[in-house]
C-alpha cells in the first residue's frame, strides 16, 4: 500500500471520488471468510488502481451506497465497503 492519505470507502459521503488502494478483508465483519469477501470484491471490480465514486445511499441508515467502480455501478453494504481502502485524493 502506498503512502497517500486513505479511508474506507464505508465511511466515505455521497460525492466522494477517489481511487482504491488495497483491499483489506481482516475483520471486516460481515460474516463472510477474509478471502471469500476479497474473491467477490475482486470480481466486481474493485481493485488496486481503479477509480470510485459514491453516487447514492440509502434512504434508512445510510445502506447500501451504490459506488461507480471504472464504468460499472455497483451496490454495496456500508459494512462491506469498509474493507475497501481508497484514497483521499481526486484522481487525475
Amino acid at each position: 500500500m502506498s503512502d497517500k492519505p486513505t479511508i474506507a470507502l464505508g465511511n466515505a459521503r455521497v460525492g466522494f471520488r477517489g481511487r482504491i488502494e488495497a483491499l483489506s478483508v481482516e475483520g471486516a465483519g460481515i460474516g463472510l471468510p477474509g478471502p471469500e469477501l476479497e474473491r467477490r470484491l475482486i470480481e466486481l471490480g474493485f481493485v488496486e488502481g481503479a477509480d470510485v465514486e459514491l453516487l447514492h445511499q440509502g434512504l434508512f441508515g445510510s445502506d447500501p451506497i451504490a459506488v461507480r467502480v471504472a464504468h460499472a455501478t455497483i451496490a454495496l453494504r456500508r459494512r462491506e465497503a469498509m474493507a475497501i481502502l481508497v484514497s483521499t485524493e481526486v484522481p487525475s
